[in-house]
């Protein structure tokens, strides 16, 4: 059994009353799945006591006051029978019986195609199945001559690294910071947290007792570098090195890789047999061409290239952008700030979530360590409710009638729950209201976690809300439409540079052409992984792979991961060199995935997104299923590839 799959980290030998205290922070659809596990006792799933609903941000099913005591005196007996009895438990549920389980905790069937995944999610075996197995035996001999370059260290790199290392194949990693950790360790904002629900924002087969629902940066990045020590990927990282350019040696079958590293741990340049591409989307910050810029006295910095130094006590502070980071961001500078001026371009919808900033507590976390199931059945209580089910709000239907707000019946009445929400937190303040009501339909663009605060902040007399637009700066400030707003710190709250994948490598492919000159402004890739003429270039997060309605970013690189490593896996084991995506096999899928994205809102003419390049199609996000795609990465069908020898 994997070190890190067991099915309780820690023993029980705490008093009953003690054990007792602790079930009080239970989640009691959870606990009933571990009472099952603890027992052997099926009767519970024919019983009174039924979760009725699963859903986001929800943990008790709807269970009256009266059924959560009822399940937690029977935990308290179960508990302590298992504490009493020295740990030992009855024989794992059969697969059929974890699916009546898993219906009975949802309070729904789930359906058969969703089966396998989450039961692969699950693990209750402590078989951690996404890790890599031969299908036959390769000799090491021939393992070593094949060197794997992973480019970047962050959450995807990281585990492209381990499942190399658990392949036995060699790999170097190169990151271009000075640590690990990717997004976690670039952006160190104010307020800088996951907006996923941490017990799902994690490795499938790596549990962690999280501090809270959900973390913010430093936890996060911590998890990060721990996973590195832990399994030992630390002697294979070079910090400070970047890969500036790419050749395809077909001849060789291997890629040249050119590299810049201030560390001199490895040449300028470096021959390897594949190249795994773990860069991300959104790790190069973006600043509109505005004009006047160089004019500006003061302090300008990008939310993702914070200063810890900067000091904002006192100062008069723009905060450009209302997305993602300024929605963290500016509720902590409306904190400290003389005078705060957030410049909107385009109000967020917001998902009610009073958990948002809310640590766990330290019952719930003993719970997660000691209770055998508990952490994996409740991460399954988070993931299925956001697993596809959105899918049929966010499907665009020609023919309803109100296209300017939504784009079905379903979307509409999601949109008015949610414009009523931000109404009762207005205090009347209808103007205020307008202008953070989103003008375009639910969904639309990236859904932001709410407990309060961003419109609490708003409304602080020394924040100022300004839906104008920046026309340009100066020495002292900005101009917007109307007003000039004197400023002494710029926060540039504006995003990424998305639609350039692998940016700004010069990647040259078997016939001379670069990758850029490939997909100018709209980048495709089999699978979001691979592209024909670049054989043994696979990338992780690549084109239309975001995850913007359903699941989590982990869940998505874990199986772009495993397909990668197969791939590598089956060019060893059939005795070849390279693989190239079939030209016909990407077209096609590049077709399907058009018209999919072309149905659903991100499409929607009012969206407009870092979802969408120049012409105005979605090139960064997936329309797929997770249950699809999970099935479609599951191994490679090397009918879709050319193999050289």
């Amino acid at each position: 059994m994997s070190e890190h799959l067991r099915p309780a980290e820690k023993a029980i030998t705490e008093s009953d009353d003690f054990i007792a205290q602790q079930l009080e922070g239970a989640s009691i659809p959870t606990l009933l799945m571990s009472l099952i596990h603890l027992t052997g006792d099926t009767s519970i799933l024919d019983g009174p006591i039924r979760p009725r609903v699963a859903m986001l941000g929800g943990f008790q099913g709807e269970l009256s006051e009266a059924d959560q005591a009822t399940v937690r005196r029977m935990a308290l007996k179960a508990l302590t029978d298992y504490r009493d009895r020295g740990g030992t438990l009855p024989p794992q549920p059969s697969p059929q019986l974890v699916q009546r389980m898993m219906n009975f905790m949802v309070g729904e069937r789930v359906g058969d195609e969703y089966v396998p995944m989450m039961l692969e999610e699950l693990a209750l075996d402590g078989n951690d199945s996404r890790a890599p197995r031969w299908s036959r035996e390769v000799p090491a001999a021939v393992r070593e001559k094949f060197h794997v370059l992973v480019i970047g260290a962050g959450m995807s790199g990281l585990l492209q690294a381990l499942r190399l290392k658990e392949a036995g194949i060699p790999f170097t990693v190169v990151e271009k910071n000075d640590s690990v950790g990717g997004t976690w360790y670039e952006n160190r904002y104010p307020g800088c947290r996951v907006d996923i629900a941490n017990h799902f924002y994690s490795y499938s087969f790596e549990p962690y007792a999280w501090t809270e629902y959900f973390s913010r940066r430093d936890e996060l990045l911590e998890y990060f570098r721990s996973f590195v020590e832990r399994h030992g990927l630390g002697p294979h990282i070079h910090f400070n090195t970047e890969v500036t350019g790419a050749r395809y040696d077909a001849a060789a079958a291997t890629w040249e890789v050119s590299l810049k590293s201030a560390s001199g741990t490895l040449p300028a340049s470096l021959r390897v047999n594949a190249i795994v591409s773990a860069v991300g989307q959104l790790n190069r910050p973006r600043i509109p061409e505005i004009p006047g810029r160089t004019e500006f006295r003061g302090v300008q910095v990008h939310s993702a290239e914070w200063d810890p130094a900067l000091d904002l006590r006192g100062k008069r502070v723009a905060v450009v952008g209302s997305g993602a980071s300024a929605f963290q961001l500016v509720p902590e500078v409306a904190k400290v700030a003389q005078q705060l001026y957030v410049f909107q371009r385009s109000a967020p919808w917001m998902l009610p979530n009073p958990l948002y900033h809310e640590a766990v507590s330290s019952q719930f976390r003993w719970l997660v360590e000691h209770v055998p199931y508990y952490g994996r059945w409740f991460r399954f209580l988070i993931f299925y409710p956001g697993s596809d089910g959105i899918l049929p709000a966010i499907r665009i239907d020609k023919d309803f009638p109100h296209p300017e707000r939504a784009v079905n019946a379903l979307n509409d009445a999601y949109r008015a729950q949610l414009v009523e929400y931000m109404k009762s937190q207005v205090n009347g303040d209808l103007a205020l209201l307008e202008k953070v009501t989103p003008k375009f339909p639910f969904m639309g663009k990236r859904m932001l976690q709410d407990n309060g605060s961003w419109l609490r902040a708003l409304q602080q007399p020394n924040v100022k809300l300004i839906d104008e637009g920046v026309q340009r700066i100066d020495a002292t400030g900005i101009v917007g439409a109307s007003a000039h707003y004197d400023v002494d710190v710029i926060v540039w709250a504006t995003g990424f540079h998305a639609t350039k994948f692998l940016y700004p490598m010069d990647i040259v492919g078997k016939s001379g052409r670069t990758l850029g000159e490939v997909w100018g402004d709209e980048p495709r890739a089999y699978l979001g992984i691979t592209v024909p003429d670049f054989p043994n270039l696979f990338c992780l997060y690549g084109p239309a792979t975001n995850l913007a309605h359903a699941g989590s970013i982990i869940f998505h690189s874990e199986c772009q991961v495993r397909y990668t490593t197969a791939c590598i896996q089956a060019l060893l084991e059939n005795g070849k060199r390279a693989m190239d995506c079939r030209a016909d096999v990407y077209e096609d899928y590049t077709r399907r995935l058009i018209a999919e994205l072309e149905t659903l809102v991100w499409s929607h003419p009012a969206a407009d997104s870092w979802y969408r390049n120049r012409a105005g199609r979605v090139v960064t996000t997936s329309p797929w299923r997770l249950a699809d795609y999970w099935k479609w990465t599951r191994a490679p069908n090397l009918g879709d590839y050319i193999l050289t020898g």
